[in-house]
């Protein structure tokens, strides 16, 4: 692992979550020494995608230069090794592509499988062959007289299919957040907003507080009537939201909770929540990890939940109800 590599990858803007994935799990596999030289499935393992994915991913990478893949065999024995990864910082990342290296965009099932010989090591770069040898033309796995390799199709497509499509809703959603925030549509983003670290910040609130995306949008368009200034990255914005998620959990217990009738001569037929009604909704809530308002559970709920045995007295305990 170089950390000067997975710095660098984490400082890559503009790219789709998965592409800096596939990027990120690049430069861990980079050793300063040696050079890069993953295998594509242990490369699909650790970004947990299929292969094809992957190889749309690495395409991708080397068409922006950030990575520069160069196609090596064993010069005595003519022997596939694993595909060598030039990172965009290296030294001797060539200025133009180069026709003669290819861009390895598949790769043969024994580089798929096999982990780099010592001879595709240090002591190998300095015989690297740009040019693929001719046992290496006859194996190359995009001739479909040789291929392989088979995969399932139908299933990965469409799940990356699925997946580049959420992700392509959570990027415009993010783009909306960053322009109620007060940024610029072109403005330069501090650090803190940058990468997929503020994106996974942003979805906790989506799966931890259970904020939706049009709740987030408000709540930061609320933010600026006291702070006009956007703020310098999503944690300053996390007692805001907390502080919503806690107001939307309160309306929704009031609601739950039995209303005193108004003085009629109409008789009022609306049915009442039963006490198993309202010991069930307060266990869900205590059984969860979302904002609990203690002061609205009375002593009569409390042992009503555990004379039911929908809860436990340590959850309860844990949960701030005494």
């Amino acid at each position: 692992m170089s950390h000067k590599a997975t710095v660098w990858a984490i400082q890559q803007r503009g790219l789709k979550p998965a592409t800096k994935i596939v990027l990120w799990f690049l430069c861990d596999r980079h050793n300063p020494d040696f050079g890069c030289f993953p295998t594509q499935a242990r490369l699909a393992g650790d970004a947990e995608m299929s292969i094809s994915a992957l190889n749309e991913h690495l395409a991708r990478l080397e068409e922006l230069r950030l990575i520069h893949r160069v196609r090596t065999h064993d010069p005595r024995t003519h022997k596939r090794q694993a595909t060598r990864y030039i990172l965009g910082f290296e030294e001797g990342f060539p200025q133009e592509p180069t026709p003669e290296t290819g861009h390895g965009l598949e790769g043969t099932e024994e580089e798929q499988s096999a982990d780099p010989t010592p001879e595709s090591g240090d002591g190998a770069i300095s015989g690297f062959s740009p040019k693929p040898s001719p046992d290496f033309a006859q194996s190359h796995l995009r001739n479909p007289e040789t291929n392989l390799v088979r995969e399932p199709l139908s299933k990965p497509v469409k799940e990356e299919e699925d997946a580049q499509a959420r992700d392509s809703d959570f990027d415009q959603f993010f783009e909306e957040l960053i322009l109620a925030l007060g940024f610029a549509a072109n403005a330069t983003l501090p650090a803190w907003w940058q990468g997929w670290p503020a994106r996974s910040h942003v979805r906790r609130w989506i799966d931890d507080l259970g904020l939706s995306e049009d709740r987030i949008l408000e709540v930061a368009a609320e933010t600026r009537r006291d702070h006009p200034n956007p703020p310098d990255g999503p944690k300053a914005l996390d007692r805001f939201m907390e502080r919503a998620a806690r107001r939307d959990a309160q309306a929704a217990a009031a609601e739950a909770k039995p209303q005193r009738p108004k003085r009629s001569r109409k008789v009022d037929l609306t049915p009442r929540p039963s006490a198993d009604d309202l010991a069930a909704f307060y266990a869900e809530l205590v059984n969860s990890d979302r904002y609990l308002p203690v002061s609205a559970i009375s002593n009569t709920i409390r042992d009503a939940m555990l004379a039911r045995g929908l809860v436990t007295p340590e959850r309860l305990w844990m949960r701030g109800v005494r």
